[in-house]
C-alpha cells in the first residue's frame, strides 16, 4: 500500500524547519504514514482551485467532447448548507456581506449580469428582496463607484485593458482632493488586501512614469527635496485586477501574490498607460503633477510633526499623556485603555475600574476628522498626539517608512466608551475613523473595541435590572410587576462608580463589541462617504437607514 497525499502548503510542510527544499517530515500527513511508503505531491504556495487545474491538466481525456443530446436547461444549481460544526460562530447568511461580494465580481467581470435573491424576506410589495448586478465598463465604473463620496481633481477615470506577456492586466486609478491613498488589488477576482507583486509592479510603473514627466515638465526645479514614491499616491483611488494562471501565494492566507514574473508586465502597463493619457490631456497631467509638490510639502511637514509625537513616547522621556491613568500590570496582552468621552466620564471610570489591568484616557469633546485634514495637521491635534503617546506605537518600520509599528503596544484591548446619544455615536465614529486611516493594523489584529453601556436602569425596592434596549427594559418592569422606575442613562457621567463598574467595566458581566472589517473596499467607502466633504451621498444613506417615528399631530 503507498499514500499519495496532496494539498498545498500545510501538507508540504513549506514553513517548518526540516523542510528544506524536500516535504517536512513531521507533517500529520509523512508522521500518519510512518512506517508505509509514501509519496508527498502537494504544491506549497498554491490554492486548492490551481492544484485542481494541475491535476486535471496532466491526466488524459478519455475522448474529445461530443454533444450527447438536446436540453432547454442551462447552468448549474450548486445548492450549499454550512455546516455547523465547521462554521461555528455562525451559519446565518449577511445580505451585505454577499451583495458586497456580487457587486464587487460583477465590476471585476464586466459584461456579466448577476441577479441576487434573499428568499427570508419580501419588501412592501411581497417580492424577494433582490438585486441585480451589471457592468459595461468593469473597472472604470468601480472607480466611480468607490470614489463618489470624493471630488476629483481630473476629467475622467484612467484605464486600460489587455495583455502583457500572456497576463490580463487590467488597471483603473483617478485622483481625488483627499489626502490618503486608497489601492486595492485582485488575483483572479480575490481581493489582495496585503499586496504583492501586482502591487509593487503598479507601484513602480505609476511612480516611474509620473517622475518622468514631472521632470521633463520643469515642474519640479523650485523644490528643494527629493519627490518620493508615496507623494505620487496620495489623493489616488486605484484598482489593479490580473489574472494569473497558476498564482503562487506568500503564507497561509492567500491574500499576498509571489509570482514574480507579474511585476514587468503590470509596471509596463501602468507606465504605457499613464504615458499615453499625460500627453493627450497636459491639463490634467499639470494638476497631478501640482498634487505630488503638494503632497511633498505636507509630507515633510507631517514628517516633522511625527518627530514631535515620537519624541513623546513612554521611553523616549517625555513620559505618558497628562490626563492617562495608567494601570499597574505591565504585560501588555493583560492591559487595557479606555479611551472615554470627557473629563466628567473619565473621573466616574477612574474611580470604577480596576487599577490593576485598566487604563483611562479622557478625550476631550470631538477629536478632529482624519478624513478632512492633511496629514501634519492630525499629528498636530494634542487629542491624537495623547493617543499615540498612551498606545506607544510609532509611524514606520523598517519595511515601510508610513507603516504603524506596533512592538511597543502598551494595551492589546483598546475600548472606546462614549456616551449613548448622538454626541456619543459621533465621537465613537470620529475615533474610529482616526482608527481606521492611521492605526488599521490594530483593528484588523482585533485590538480595538466598544464598550455598550446600558440605556436603562429599572428598579423597585431592592431589586434592579439593567437594559440596553426598550425590549429588555419592558420586559424587566413586567418581572417587577409593571410599576418600577426606569432611569434612562444619558451618559456615562450619570452613573456612579460602582454602576458603570458592573455594567460596563467588569470583565466577567459588560458586553465588548469588537471591530472587524468584513470589507476593505466596502468601509473605505463609507467612511468617506459619512465622514467626507460631499454631502449629498451623505444625505442619500441617511434618508435611506433612518428609522422614522409616527408622531401624532
Amino acid at each position: 500500500m503507498i499514500i499519495v497525499a496532496g494539498g498545498d502548503s500545510f501538507v508540504y510542510g513549506s514553513e517548518l524547519a526540516d523542510c528544506n527544499g524536500e516535504y517536512s517530515q513531521s507533517t500529520f500527513t509523512a508522521l500518519l504514514a510512518s512506517g508505509q511508503e509514501y509519496e508527498c505531491v502537494a504544491w506549497p504556495g498554491n490554492g486548492n482551485d490551481a492544484i485542481a487545474r494541475r491535476v486535471v491538466s496532466e491526466c488524459e481525456a478519455l475522448y474529445p467532447v461530443k454533444q450527447i443530446g438536446d436540453t432547454t436547461k442551462r447552468g448549474t444549481i450548486v445548492t450549499f448548507y454550512p455546516d455547523p460544526t465547521i462554521f461555528t460562530q455562525t451559519t446565518e447568511y449577511s445580505y451585505e456581506t454577499l451583495s458586497a461580494r456580487m457587486r464587487e465580481l460583477s465590476f471585476l467581470n464586466k459584461g456579466i449580469k448577476i441577479t441576487f435573491t434573499d428568499k427570508r424576506e419580501v419588501d412592501k410589495d411581497g417580492n424577494f428582496i433582490s438585486e441585480v448586478f451589471h457592468s459595461t465598463e468593469g473597472l472604470k465604473e468601480y472607480i466611480r463607484y468607490l470614489d463618489g463620496n470624493r471630488e476629483p481633481i481630473i476629467a475622467h477615470v484612467i484605464s486600460m485593458d489587455h495583455e502583457k506577456g500572456e497576463i490580463p492586466v487590467e488597471v483603473a486609478l483617478i485622483y481625488n482632493t483627499s489626502y490618503s491613498e486608497n489601492i486595492f488589488s485582485y488575483v483572479n477576482n480575490i481581493n489582495t488586501h496585503e499586496g504583492g507583486t501586482h502591487l509593487q509592479g503598479f507601484r513602480s510603473g505609476l511612480t516611474r512614469t509620473l517622475k518622468k514627466y514631472a521632470d521633463a515638465s520643469g515642474m519640479l526645479d523650485k523644490l528643494k527635496f527629493e519627490i518620493a514614491g508615496d507623494d505620487f499616491r496620495e489623493g489616488l483611488t486605484a484598482i489593479i485586477s490580473v489574472k494569473v494562471s497558476e498564482p503562487q501565494f506568500e503564507g497561509q492566507t492567500k491574500t499576498k501574490l509571489g509570482n514574480r514574473e507579474v511585476v514587468s508586465p503590470v509596471s509596463q502597463a501602468v507606465g504605457e498607460m499613464l504615458e499615453n493619457y499625460l500627453e493627450e490631456n497636459p491639463n490634467d497631467a499639470r494638476i497631478i503633477i501640482q498634487k505630488v509638490i503638494l503632497a511633498a510639502q505636507a509630507r515633510h511637514a507631517a514628517k516633522k510633526a511625527r518627530e514631535m509625537v515620537q519624541r513623546k513616547t513612554v521611553m523616549g522621556g517625555g513620559g505618558l499623556p497628562g490626563k492617562l491613568s495608567d494601570c499597574s500590570e505591565q504585560d501588555p496582552e493583560k492591559c487595557e485603555v479606555y479611551l472615554v468621552e470627557g473629563d466628567s466620564a473619565g473621573g466616574t471610570a477612574k474611580q470604577g475600574r480596576d487599577r490593576n489591568f485598566q487604563a483611562i484616557l479622557p478625550l476631550r469633546g470631538k477629536i478632529l476628522n482624519v478624513e478632512k485634514a492633511m496629514h501634519h495637521k492630525v499629528f498636530e491635534s494634542e487629542e491624537i498626539r495623547n493617543i499615540f503617546t498612551a498606545l506607544g506605537v510609532t509611524i514606520g518600520t523598517a519595511e515601510d517608512s508610513k507603516a504603524l509599528n506596533i512592538e511597543k503596544l502598551r494595551y492589546h484591548k483598546v475600548i472606546i466608551m462614549c456616551d449613548a446619544d448622538v454626541d456619543g455615536s459621533h465621537i465613537a465614529t470620529l475615533i474610529l475613523t482616526f482608527f481606521f486611516r492611521f492605526m488599521r493594523e490594530l483593528i484588523e489584529r482585533g485590538h480595538v473595541y466598544i464598550a455598550a453601556p446600558p440605556l436603562y436602569l429599572v428598579k423597585k425596592g431592592n431589586k434592579k435590572e439593567y437594559a440596553w434596549t426598550e425590549d429588555q427594559r419592558d420586559l424587566a418592569n413586567e418581572r417587577m410587576g409593571g410599576s418600577a422606575a426606569i432611569q434612562r442613562y444619558k451618559g456615562l457621567g450619570e452613573m456612579n462608580a460602582e454602576q458603570l463598574w458592573e455594567t460596563t467595566m467588569d470583565p466577567s458581566f459588560r458586553t465588548l463589541r469588537q471591530v472587524t472589517i468584513d470589507n476593505m473596499v466596502e468601509a473605505d467607502r463609507v467612511f468617506s462617504m459619512l465622514m467626507g466633504d460631499e454631502v449629498p451621498p451623505r444625505r442619500e444613506f441617511i434618508e435611506k437607514n433612518a428609522v422614522y417615528a409616527n408622531i401624532d399631530a
